[in-house]
């Protein structure tokens, strides 16, 4: 069993936590998931695909700035307990001017995650943060099924806190949603918008600090089945890292995760693409100069 994102490529001092540039944070979270399951096997799914990637993402080889993988969070405690522990991982990274990149996990993870990096940047305004969601759902609710902390109200909680959101390919929302995508005027494109142009940016007003977060079925299921909640008209493989790719266009990433992975037994190619698209959004984080 792998430990350790891309391990059987790096060298020691690419995996050195002092020197590496990104730190992989991998929480298997499965508490509030109200479909599929199988969120808690995510994070390592994705370590052991991602020892099969080259070092090679393209254009560049995005593992020279460095990948650190810490230990895995254990989540047999509480999930306000897992909350607090993820929060302090990230503000310990973003002080130390790395980036977190959390794996899930089922999506309430990315509410610790980002606050954990708006304390450790030390920043006087939760809106200097704008958070970059793909998703096919709002994750919009005050709470579901009375859990505050729920994958669909962990956009809710951060638009409640100020932070700026844009969310891109969401094709399932309540009616509650619509109504607090409004109250928060929270931006989006959908896919069909996102098809028809394929250089969607930001306006000037968004924060310059950008937070990623990837919910992985916000990809079509013909790519990605691989979720609790698999639903059609999804975006596609290269279509969402163009996306990516023109929306941190002159912005700081500043943190990112991919959640809520519940890999099917037997079937790869999933987890893979999982790797993948993180390995790629580095390269794209590196480019982004």
């Amino acid at each position: 069993m792998n430990k350790s994102f891309l391990n059987s490529e790096l060298t020691e001092n690419e995996k050195n936590i002092n020197l590496a540039k990104f730190h992989i944070i991998p929480v298997p979270i499965e508490k509030t998931v109200s479909y599929g399951k199988g969120t808690r096997m995510g994070p390592q799914a994705i370590i052991d695909a991602s020892n099969e990637l080259e070092r090679f993402a393209g254009n560049s080889e995005p593992c020279l700035e460095g990948i650190y993988t810490h230990p895995f969070v254990d989540c047999s405690k509480p999930i306000t307990n897992i909350m607090s522990e993820v929060e302090g991982i990230t503000q310990s990274i973003s002080a130390r001017n790395k980036i977190p990149v959390t794996l899930g996990g089922e999506h309430s993870i990315t509410y610790s995650a980002v606050n954990g990096i708006f304390k450790g940047l030390k920043l006087l305004n939760k809106n200097e943060i704008g958070i970059i969601q793909i998703d096919a759902h709002a994750d919009l609710r005050e709470k579901y099924e009375n859990e505050i902390h729920s994958h669909a109200s962990v956009m809710y909680l951060l638009a409640n806190e100020a932070y700026k959101i844009a969310q891109f390919g969401v094709r399932a929302l309540s009616n509650e949603e619509v109504n607090n995508r409004n109250k928060f005027n929270i931006i989006s494109f959908t896919v069909e918008q996102i098809h028809k142009n394929n250089e969607i940016e930001l306006p000037d007003s968004f924060p310059k600090k950008i937070y990623i977060t990837f919910d992985l079925d916000g990809l079509d299921p013909s790519i990605m089945p691989a979720t609790g909640t698999p639903v059609p008209g999804g975006l596609g493989y290269y279509e969402s890292l163009k996306l990516i790719e023109y929306l941190i266009k002159g912005r700081e990433v500043v943190g990112l995760d991919i959640v809520e992975l519940s890999p099917i037994k037997g079937f790869l190619a999933y987890d893979f693409t999982a790797a993948t698209l993180i390995y790629k959004i580095m390269e794209l984080i590196n480019l982004n100069k």
